[in-house]
């Protein structure tokens, strides 16, 4: 049986989330004792168990949702009677278990430099996201025009692709300097496993580049994924408006199941 901080380790690798319940404090007749540790993750499925029946069902919606908000939640439980018959006891007892988050921190990758990425940089680091600034021009890609960023790349693109780490924890922003630029990101992008793939641009265009990705071989599941026009619909019309739109956008997947 896989061990749970190996599963922990795993899950981080990848870029994904989950939950670990330790029970912290266990009083009179509970199914398993202080120390157990039971890992749930987003789908509600789970690893080790903290003795099964309804309260460990309850625990584990509690834990989905602490993965889901990020934050970590102490729970004081009381089996009941028939809880306890359940689990084959006599009679109840008391449990207090604590829910850590397990995540990887986002990463909030900007392809392109220009305008609207200053704010969207800013905002990101912000509410919680590592950045990371792709750019073919060093002038729109370097520490001074984005401080704090993780990741800083002023090269190629197809140059850039291979250096960067995507997994389920990576938002991709598509917000080059062309349509060119826009259709080879957004042709590798799809190919990824990020969990957001936006692309700026009017509906004229979007439907051009799809047009043409779908006669190179892109599957049209594959550009489902891409949120385009990026951002939620709010009026936006200057870089700061846009960049609050597209976050926006992005915290809507990030924190939905």
């Amino acid at each position: 049986m896989t061990d749970i901080y190996q599963e922990i380790v795993r899950i981080k690798a990848e870029g994904g989330e989950a939950a670990l319940v330790t029970i912290v404090s266990a009083s009179g007749s509970t199914p398993r004792e202080e120390g157990t540790k039971m890992l749930v993750k987003p789908d509600g499925s789970i690893l080790g168990t903290i003795g099964g029946g309804s309260l460990e069902a309850q625990v584990i919606e509690e834990a989905v949702k602490v993965t889901k908000q990020g934050k970590p939640k102490r729970l004081h439980m009381s089996l009941t009677a028939k809880e306890a018959e359940e689990a084959g006891m006599i009679c109840g007892g008391e449990l207090e278990v604590f829910i850590e988050p397990i995540l990887t921190p986002p990463r909030l990758y900007l392809f392109g430099g220009g305008h609207v990425s200053l704010p969207l940089a800013k905002m990101g680091q912000l509410t919680g996201f590592e950045i990371a600034v792709i750019d073919d021009r060093a002038e729109f890609a370097n520490a001074d025009r984005f401080p704090g960023a993780e990741v800083l790349l002023a090269d190629d693109f197809t140059k850039a692709f291979p250096r960067l780490k995507i997994d389920k924890s990576s938002y991709l922003v598509i917000i080059t300097r062309g349509h060119q630029h826009d259709e080879l990101v957004l042709e590798w992008a799809v190919t990824t496993p990020a969990r957001y793939v936006g692309m700026i641009g009017s509906q004229t265009k979007v439907k051009a580049i799809f047009s043409h990705l779908l006669k190179k071989g892109i599957s049209q599941e594959q550009l489902d994924r891409v949120h385009t026009p990026i951002g939620l619909e709010i009026g936006a019309q200057t870089p700061e408006e846009i960049a609050v739109s597209i976050l926006a956008e992005i915290i809507k997947v990030r924190r939905s199941a």
